[in-house]
This record gives structure tokens, sequence and C-alpha cells, in this order.
């Protein structure tokens, strides 16, 4: 039987070090979604321009309505306790998720995982049309950590029951 993945996202202040986690959202094996923005901590200081042209989220935005480190490692660990969890930027996303847990000074209790792990060769050869397809329909036109994460499950979903269909076809 097949498991829908919980995916995750992480926006961030830019790349490589003395980055750090902005906003993080997953979308559940239900289709639920939750997204928060995070407020920097004192020794953040890291702020990439370019990035913030991407995700389009001032700094201080953040301080004023992000929330504290603790509070957010705390409601991930109530969401995604015991789940394996997948993101399509697993290097990135594995050290900012441990910037955030490390600031709260809390442990992970669910475990990060590369989403390519869980996409077969058939699904890849379908992934990038399928995902600009989903990107339409849903009319995302904001790049946010819940919304990436469900055009990611989504796409994952219509390109593995796409493969079923190729499969059923071959045993016919």
């Amino acid at each position: 039987m097949m498991t829908v993945p919980i995916i995750i996202d992480f926006e961030a202040s830019g790349f490589g070090k003395g980055s750090y986690p902005i906003e993080v959202g997953f979308s559940g094996r239900h289709g639920e979604g939750w997204c928060t923005l995070i407020r920097p901590e004192d020794d953040w200081n890291h702020w990439d321009l370019d990035a913030a042209k991407v995700h389009h989220i001032p700094r201080e935005i953040l301080v004023e309505r992000g929330r504290s480190a603790i509070y957010v490692a705390d409601q991930l660990n109530y969401f995604l306790s015991g789940y394996t969890v997948y993101t399509d930027g697993w290097t990135q996303d594995y050290v900012w998720m441990a910037r955030l847990f490390d600031a709260a000074q809390k442990v992970p209790r669910f475990k990060l995982a590369d989403l390519r792990e869980i996409i077969s060769n058939e699904q890849e050869t379908r992934w990038h049309a399928t995902k600009d397809r989903v990107q339409e329909e849903l009319h995302v036109s904001r790049h946010r950590a819940s919304s990436d994460a469900r055009i990611l499950q989504l796409t994952w979903l219509r390109t593995f029951d796409s493969q079923l269909d190729v499969d059923d076809c071959r045993t016919q």
C-alpha cells in the first residue's frame, strides 16, 4: 500500500556559511499544511539580497512576526514525531533544520530524508513537466515553504499515479 510522503521545505536567509532558516512549512499525509516564519536568533545576521528577491520576506517582518526557534522546533516535533519527512533540498534543509534545533536546544523527533530516495526512474522522467502543471493549477506565484512543499507532494503523487497506470498497462 502506498503512503503519501510528508514533504517539508525551508526558506532561508541565503545559502552557505552563516545562512539560517527564516520559514518552514510542510504538507502532511492528507494534504494538510503548516507553515510559520522563524524569528532570527541574535547571532543570525547573514542576509542575502538575492535570496530575499526569491522569497520576498523582509527581515523586519521576521523580527516582528516570526516565531521563536523553541516554538518552531516544538511544533515540528509535535506534528512530525516518528515520521520520515522528505525534502528536495536535503543538503541545505538539513543544515537549516539543525541550526533551528540547535538554537532551540532540542532534538528533532522525526527523520529528514532526501525526496530522491522515493522517486523512481519512471517518476523522474515525468517530474519537471508534472511539477510545472501543478504550479500552474495551484496558481502559486510566491516562493513560500508550505506551498513549495505542497507542490512537491502533488508532483510526487501524480508521477506515482501515472507510473501505476503504466504498470497496469504492462500487466494486461
